[in-house]
């Protein structure tokens, strides 16, 4: 049996466009207004993209259904696998103890507010944002310095504005994984290719914000003219940052970029002090002269015992990706591909090549391939398990230890996982019956403006689920569909999707409810959503300007295949 896909089917495009937006609407309503459950909004969605795709696309229900199952093994295996796995990790150096010698490190790092909120907010947070992703580092670092004597609702704030520019590759590079995946096959590449041209196209566009990002954060938390007083820091964190996420996206691997990132920025902050430091020592006006700090030589003590988990867990990544970063080595050498000999692929049965393509979508009739691949030892997901255990074993904790903490992880996780499932379910339903192409071609009316819009519609997909890789599986196809209508570079649509996305975690509902528990301030999120709410549109608007520029004058900036 095939199918034919149909990207009007209700008449007119716009009207059929508006129809195929239901389930994204639904998503909308269920968690802005209703506030339903991340899990349960995400449940009706999927419910209403079946219906929309039976009853309005006629899509046989044998097809929608296999769509939604593969949907739901893509996001077992490329999406919770990874996310999961990272969560873990963190939670093995929460277990046994570890954590709380990173935090001692920390806090001993300066007595100086601003210099407190650079390296905890800002490098920290997005070494948090590398490893496990999600809203860890926004509980972790805002309860950090409220527990240093931040006012709570602020701590709130920074961590919120901080997890901005390490969000794209969070989760060991997570939503670029899932980007790549999605839309490789609409751009007739290889998995791991779309992954890299990605990579190396957000790695050219958010550094641009990691470089004002420090500063922008000195500036909410004491004033223009305090920000000015510590402006060897703002800048050395900055450029430190976004200089090592350029090289790690474009030469590296994405999985490894907000941690060698963040490190890098964290050391350049340690160097700095070590003959700097601001002409006073800045704190808020209701503290006294004393505040929460082991000092430095407390802090530089144990320095490298502290990070230890983060070595081993870099290392491992780097072995894992040592292929991609050095060209030709020779095949004893070579443990990327050594660890791909363990890859399986295979066709979805009763849905590969079932759904047929046409123009504009294709060039003539095309089979819909429905292709999967489960990458059992390259996974980030497996090395950051595999980490995870010769850490724990490292840092002197038994197997009974790992074993309860793994059960702990997935409890902890169990809500996130069941929402990551069925948004990657919708995703599918959507991409199969035809309504993300309906949706794209709707969006490639809005000709020259389109990379503007791209980086809003990121931002709306954040906004919805709290996800950068969530949005790329709702939205990211879409886009790359509507670049290709307009004869716009496709990598550039996806990367601004991704970029756009970093934008709406500061005010998604999800992280803002995090983050106010974090600080014992739950019903306080509408507080954090009023501070946070114009600063994510301007933020966003800076990306759809970058890519509007990329589009048209800086185009040699577009990698290309």
């Amino acid at each position: 049996m095939t199918w034919l896909q149909d990207y009007q089917p209700a008449g007119g495009l716009w009207l059929s466009a508006l129809l195929a937006a239901l389930p994204i609407v639904v998503l909308l309503v269920a968690l802005g207004v209703v506030r339903f459950s991340a899990h349960l909004s995400a449940a009706l969605a999927l419910v209403t993209a079946l219906g929309v795709a039976l009853l309005l696309y006629r899509m046989p229900a044998a097809l929608a259904f296999d769509s939604a199952a593969m949907g739901v093994l893509f996001g077992v295996w490329s999406v919770a696998w990874i996310a999961f796995h990272a969560v873990y990790f963190h939670n093995v150096t929460v277990a046994t103890g570890r954590f709380d010698s990173i935090k001692r490190v920390l806090a001993g790092f300066s007595e100086d507010r601003r210099l407190q909120a650079l390296l905890i907010a800002f490098a920290f947070g997005a070494l948090l944002e590398g490893v496990a992703g999600g809203g860890s580092p926004i509980a972790i670092t805002a309860a950090m310095m409220a527990a240093l004597g931040f006012p709570p609702v602020k701590a709130v704030v920074l961590a919120l504005l901080a997890n901005t520019a390490p969000v794209a590759f969070g989760g060991l590079g997570n939503p670029l994984i899932v980007l790549g995946r999605l839309t490789a096959p609409i751009m007739h590449l290889k998995q791991d290719q779309a992954t890299e041209l990605f990579s190396a196209m957000v790695g050219r566009q958010v550094p641009v914000l990691a470089l004002i990002i420090p500063a922008f954060l000195v500036v909410v938390l004491a004033g223009w003219k305090r920000m000015l007083e510590v402006w060897p820091a703002v800048l050395t964190a900055g450029l430190a940052f976004a200089a090592m996420q350029f090289v790690a996206s474009n030469y590296i691997s994405a999985s490894l970029v907000d941690v060698l990132a963040a490190l890098t920025a964290m050391a350049a902050l340690w160097v700095l002090t070590r003959f700097w430091q601001p002409a006073t020592v800045w704190r808020f006006d209701s503290e006294e002269s004393a505040v929460k700090s082991l000092g430095a030589a407390q802090a530089e003590h144990g320095a490298l015992y502290a990070w230890m988990p983060y070595v081993i867990l870099i290392l491992a990544i780097f072995l894992s990706r040592i292929g991609t970063i050095f060209k030709n080595l020779p095949a004893w050498l070579d443990l990327t591909k050594l660890l791909h000999k363990a890859d399986w692929v295979f066709a979805w049965p009763g849905l590969h090549n079932h759904v047929v393509q046409h123009p504009p979508i294709t060039a003539k009739n095309a089979p819909y391939a429905a292709t999967f691949t489960v990458d059992f030892l390259f996974s980030p997901g497996t090395v950051a398990l595999l980490a995870a255990v010769i850490a724990g074993f490292a840092m002197g904790a038994r197997p009974a230890l790992l074993l309860k903490t793994y059960w702990s992880t997935l409890v902890q996780m169990r809500w996130a996982l069941a929402t990551i499932f069925m948004i990657l379910a919708i995703a599918f339903v959507m991409n199969y019956s035809g309504a993300t192409q309906t949706l794209g071609l709707a969006l490639a009316t809005t000709g020259a403006v389109f990379p503007l819009f791209s980086a809003y519609i990121g931002w709306l997909g954040v906004f919805l689920t709290g996800s950068d890789a969530s949005t790329n599986s709702l939205f990211g196809p879409m886009q790359v569909i509507s670049a290709q209508q307009l004869n716009l570079n496709p990598i550039l649509a996806g990367a601004t999707n991704t970029s756009g996305g970093v934008m709406g975690k500061m005010i998604s509902p999800q992280n803002l409810s995090i983050g106010a528990t974090a600080i014992g301030q739950s019903g306080k999120e509408g507080s954090l959503l009023r501070q946070t709410f114009l600063w994510s549109l301007l933020l966003t608007a800076v990306v759809g300007v970058i890519s509007l520029l990329q589009a048209t004058i800086l185009t040699a900036m577009i990698p290309s295949p």
